[in-house]
């Protein structure tokens, strides 16, 4: 049965209940038998049914009563007519599987396939008397068995995720090469909106029509194509010359040689449009059931080269985003990175211009407000020369027409493809674009960084919110590292007004003293000293640790320092002194810290023949003492912690330094001091150092010998507490003399 649908009619992509067996059915179609009936040597016709005529294309020249040779002479150059003579001869059948045979001649000639039997036919005695053919057509089968293995090679191109153009191109090939007849094939892809169609594949249409019909509409009635994107069903149209659908394209069709044009839409399998597979024919022409079936499985074969092919485009365009994600946050890392490196708002800005360049764009400047006032304080470019010149440019603060102004009063970024207004180094630069982007803290600008293009370089979305995403990371380390030096400026303030500011000169002694604070000095120490005068020539000394660090500490060491200069001259020794500590210290409000104190407190008198010292340890570590020669010994006192109990329980101990003697007071920030295996420095390793002092020892030697050889024990090791010394040597000149201060 032959479908012959109306000229104008659409035609359902797949019929109900129809699918790819009907269609497989349909391309392998139902073979026919011809026969034929000859007699006699010169193989006369005397009968054939129509299959025969129909075959051999029933042109006039099959008429019964002539010889089959001269009727198709083209059968003599085949062979046909010798197996014929061969059978008549020796009477026996002959038979012949997939036999080709060209019908026909010139350009009206075919190709086509037979499975044969040429049988003798007998008379009653057993002579021949002609010969009988019988014969199936393959020519349909062999044509479809062909495009089925194509069409297998197809998929496997598609399994393999062969390039969508090397598909679309072998497939429209395999159909004009296979199809009986001469059809022309083409594959439109659909937009991504879906609206229009772009050239998929067309081999052999003139490129002059495929550029002119690459980006048509998809509608109602733009061609075959068009309309059948528009409705989603197949169109056909058998005659351009008259078809409406082609008013606007029929004289481009004219100019092609084009006829008729069959399209079937190509749909995903959520039924969203993927293209049209188009089959177009020189003559005016009705598809046949095949045709359709054809068109169907094609078209089919097509949407799953298109899906696979989005499928791995949007995997690559995920890769790509995922690759581009990675790299953005890989360079916000290692630019962040650089930004805390050190502590120091002006590096950390340089640090900034450094990253950008050539990462973002190839110059960049960043300009800060000072005092109403702009000033540049980092630049970045490709060499020294374009550098100098980036540099020696200042906006203008309060300008209308420079950028940086305008950013800095708005807060808000600002991006242009020219140079920037107000004047400028732009052309010796070359600059043809900026990018020019707020630094906020707590949402008002304090500085901008701007971004210059040359050449070619743009900015487009991605690179602005990169820059703006820096930018906010790197006002972020600018302001710490401003709070940083801040605090670090407020704490070394607070930690100089606790400790004396400079070493007193001391009749009859040599004095020095050594403060290392533990950390970055953000807090402040909890470790202190002190010397003062008193009455009647004696002098005071004190060297203490505060349990804790920070304000709490420095309220105590206040308290501690304050008081026991306020009580010195007042008492009659240091135990009194230290006990009158201990009661303000345990009398303290709670607001103001309740930490203990460690604390070596003495006075001594300067004597012609050295140093008379009276002192108290109050939990602290023993004091040392140097002799003359270099021998070292515990100074045995004994005491509680200060801030604990009302009664420290602490008793004097009273000495004499002889001349270049010493008396060495110091915190366990020394003792403790740990190598990077762990170990500490201890007190025995301590002693032994300052054996290796110069003799004499003078007070500021001993303490360089001991700084010393705590560095060398713990290398790089970050120190974990504060080191606190206070040295006093009995000068050889009494109290008469010259004296020495360290």
């Amino acid at each position: 049965m032959t479908l012959v649908p109306g000229p104008a009619e659409p035609v359902s992509g797949r019929p109900e209940g129809s699918g790819l067996d009907d269609d497989l059915r349909a391309l392998f179609g139902h073979s026919t038998a011809v026969f034929a009936s000859l007699a006699g040597p010169a193989h006369m016709l005397e009968a054939a049914n129509p299959a025969f005529f129909a075959a051999t294309g029933d042109d006039g020249r099959a008429r019964t009563g002539l010889p089959l040779g001269e009727l198709m002479p083209e059968l003599v150059e085949q062979g046909l007519i010798t197996v014929l003579d061969r059978v008549f001869r020796t009477g026996r059948p002959v038979t012949g599987r997939d036999r080709r045979v060209v019908l026909g001649t010139g350009a009206a000639a075919r190709e086509a396939y037979f499975d044969f039997t040429y049988e003798p036919r007998l008379d009653a005695g057993g002579n021949v008397t002609g010969v009988r053919l019988i014969g199936v057509e393959t020519t349909r089968a062999r044509h479809a068995q062909r495009l089925a293995a194509e069409h297998g090679a197809l998929l496997e191109q598609i399994a393999r995720q062969a390039p969508l153009t090397d598909v679309l191109h072998g497939m429209a090939r395999v159909i004009e090469e296979l199809s009986p007849d001469e059809v022309l094939v083409s594959v439109l892809l659909a937009d991504t909106d879906g609206r229009h169609l772009r050239h998929g594949a067309a081999p052999s249409l003139p490129d002059f029509y495929n550029e002119a019909i690459d980006g048509i509409a998809a509608g109602d009635g733009v061609g075959s194509c068009g309309t059948a994107a528009h409705r989603g069903q197949s169109v056909i149209v058998s005659d351009i010359a008259t078809h409406p659908y082609w008013d606007d394209f029929r004289d481009l069709a004219d100019k092609a040689r084009l006829a008729a044009c069959w399209s079937t839409p190509i749909q995903a399998r959520d039924g969203s449009l993927l293209g049209t597979f188009a089959m177009y024919h020189r003559t005016p022409r009705t598809p046949q059931e095949y045709d359709l079936a054809l068109a169907r499985i094609f078209a089919d074969t097509a949407a799953l080269a298109i899906e696979r092919h989005q499928a791995e485009r949007a995997r690559q365009a995920a890769e790509a985003r995922e690759r581009a994600a990675r790299a953005d946050l890989a360079f916000l890392l290692d630019a962040s990175t650089s930004l805390a490196h050190d502590l120091d708002a002006t590096q950390t800005l340089s640090r900034l211009a450094a990253a950008c360049s050539p990462a973002l764009a190839p110059l960049c400047a960043v300009d800060v407000v000072e005092s109403g006032r702009v000033r540049r304080i980092a630049t970045a470019a490709p060499d020294d020369a374009l550098r100098t010149l980036l540099a020696s440019h200042i906006p203008v603060y309060d300008a209308d027409d420079d950028a940086v102004a305008r950013v800095l009063a708005s807060g808000v970024s600002e991006v242009a493809r020219r140079t920037p207004t107000g004047p400028g180094p732009w052309h010796d630069l070359g600059v043809t674009g900026y990018l020019c982007v707020p630094l906020l803290d707590r949402g008002t600008p304090f500085a901008t960084m701007t971004l210059l293009s040359v050449g070619d370089h743009t900015f487009d979305g991605h690179a602005v919110a990169l820059a703006e995403e820096l930018a906010r990371r790197a006002a972020a380390a600018a302001r710490n590292a401003r709070q940083y030096t801040h605090r670090v400026t407020l704490a070394r303030d607070l930690q100089a007004g606790l400790l004396l500011p400079g070493v007193p000169d001391v009749p009859g002694a040599d004095v020095a003293t050594y403060y290392h604070p533990a950390g970055e000095g953000l807090d402040i120490g909890g470790d202190f000293y002190d010397v003062f005068p008193l009455r009647d020539g004696r002098w005071a000394f004190m060297l203490g640790d505060v349990c804790g660090r920070g304000a709490s500490a420095a309220t105590t060491t206040a308290l501690v320092r304050h008081t026991a200069r306020a009580v010195a001259p007042l008492l009659p020794g240091p135990q009194a002194v230290v006990e009158a500590v201990n009661r303000a210290l345990c009398d303290r409000p709670g607001s103001h810290g309740t930490g203990f104190v460690t604390l070596v407190y003495g006075q001594f008198t300067p004597a012609p023949d050295g140093l008379d010292i009276e002192l108290i340890r109050a939990g602290h570590t023993a004091p040392l003492v140097l002799d003359a020669q270099g021998a070292v010994r515990t100074v045995d006192a004994c005491g509680l912690l200060l801030g604990v109990a009302p009664d420290p329980q602490v008793s004097p101990r009273r000495l004499r330094l002889r001349p270049h003697e010493s008396l060495l007071l110091f915190t366990d920030g020394l003792t403790e001091a740990r190598a990077p295996d762990g170990e500490q420095f201890g007190e025995e390793r301590l002693a032994r150092s300052l054996t290796g002092a110069p003799a004499p020892p003078a007070a500021h030697h001993l303490i360089d010998t001991l700084t010393a050889a705590v560095h060398a024990f713990t290398g790089d090791h970050e120190i974990d507490d504060d080191q606190a010394v206070l040295v006093l040597t009995a000068t050889d000149h009494g109290v008469d003399g010259p004296h020495r201060t360290g």
